[in-house]
């Protein structure tokens, strides 16, 4: 085996083990497709370097009990993890046991953005390292999920964040703070984070929906998120479905997100409050210093009667756009992701109301529509992933 090889089952053990902590020698050997006498000789390798501890003996099965292996939580490698949505940047850093190191911080930050907003986001990723006190050579990298169309490998949003040049967001910011830079969608990150670490896992066909400022879509095929020939799959929320003409910021009329977006539904409770409706948004909305979405998805989960309606016109509008799909995809499971989960259950009904109106039973039936754990959380943790992916572990 060649050192080149060697280095890539080393980063694949590291990769899998972050993933599924804790896991033996066999099942090492068969994630990896590698025979075991090889993985052995690298995990203990990894062992000798610190990366990996020995947790301890698995299950009896009947036979000789397998020892258990995972990432070592002392081992001083860290990652720092970007969240973006239209309005609001958080980041917060991570070790390789996905406990967080520094809590969340957050930035209020409006995209598409310009040039001084790419300079304000980089001033807040560095600013933040330095608060945290971790030395630079023991970070991994920079993860960064965001909206818009995003070349990955090339590391250029071509939505939002414009660089002077129109080029490499991901090679300036890379630049500026001396540390690698991986950039992808919000929405494919958040359906990454359902397949290896919540709803899908162990899923080959899902459909994760991120409820947002937009409204996104990440589609796992056969086990693995399918990008399209351009990389630019999942556009769910540019589905010709509204009810209205109103124009959509993509340029284009009738799209499904002019309903079923976060931005569409905290406007429309501001006109309501405005009008005299009464609902806790009222004070809700009142406090500056909280988020309006947070403040709208407060209310939806304690059963607000204003809130509710509202996300359930919007919901029953997503589920219209899933059925669709449900019928080209026949997926066995749709995962409701991203901030717009934090609802709970409110979302469950008008969704699976539109699915059963529009779509044939017999494929509808095979469908599961289920609530993501990892809410919020899910873009963080899928950011985080992606510097995984990209490591050598040197």
């Amino acid at each position: 085996m060649t050192i080149e090889k060697g280095q890539l089952l080393r980063a694949d053990i590291i990769k899998q083990l972050y993933y599924r902590n804790p896991l033996s020698l066999t099942e090492l050997s068969k994630l990896t497709y590698k025979s075991l006498p090889l993985v052995t000789k690298l995990v203990n390798g990894l062992v000798t370097e610190g990366y990996i501890v020995e947790q301890g003996l698995a299950a009896s099965t009947g036979g000789r009990r397998a020892s258990l292996f995972l990432l070592n939580p002392e081992m001083q490698k860290y990652i720092v993890s970007v969240a973006m949505d239209q309005f609001t940047t958080r980041m917060v850093i991570y070790d390789l046991a996905q406990n967080v190191v520094f809590p969340v911080q957050t930035l209020e930050l409006a995209l598409p953005g310009d040039e001084g907003a790419v300079d304000e986001l980089i001033s807040f990723i560095g600013h933040h390292i330095n608060a945290s006190g971790i030395d630079t050579k023991k970070i991994l990298g920079i993860g960064i999920g965001m909206p818009g169309f995003i070349d990955v490998e090339n590391g250029i949003n071509h939505s939002h964040l414009q660089t002077n040049d129109g080029k490499n967001l991901g090679k300036l910011i890379s630049k500026k703070l001396g540390l690698p830079v991986f950039m992808d969608n919000d929405s494919s990150l958040i359906a990454l984070a359902e397949l290896n670490f919540g709803a899908a896992q162990g899923k080959h066909d899902v459909m994760v929906v991120n409820i947002g400022w937009g409204t996104g879509l990440g589609m796992i095929v056969n086990g693995e998120l399918y990008r399209g020939s351009t990389g630019y799959a999942g556009e769910f929320s540019h589905i010709p479905l509204s009810n209205t003409n109103n124009l959509c910021s993509c340029g284009k009329r009738g799209c499904l997100e002019v309903e079923t977006s976060l931005l569409v539904m905290t406007q429309r409770a501001a006109e309501e409050i405005k009008n005299g409706a009464a609902t806790s948004m009222t004070e809700l909305f009142k406090d500056e210093n909280k988020n309006v979405g947070e403040s709208f998805l407060e209310a939806a989960k304690n059963r607000d009667p204003l809130a509710v309606s509202i996300l359930s016109d919007a919901a029953f509008l997503i589920g219209k756009g899933l059925a669709t799909l449900i019928h080209i995809m026949n997926p066995e499971c749709i995962v409701l992701s991203g901030r717009g989960a934090i609802a709970g259950k409110v979302l469950l009904p008008p969704i699976q109301q539109a699915v059963n109106e529009y779509c044939i039973p017999r494929i509808a039936d095979q469908t599961t529509i289920i609530l993501s754990d990892l809410a919020a959380d899910a873009e963080l943790l899928a950011a985080a992933n992606l510097v995984i992916e990209n490591s050598q572990f040197d």
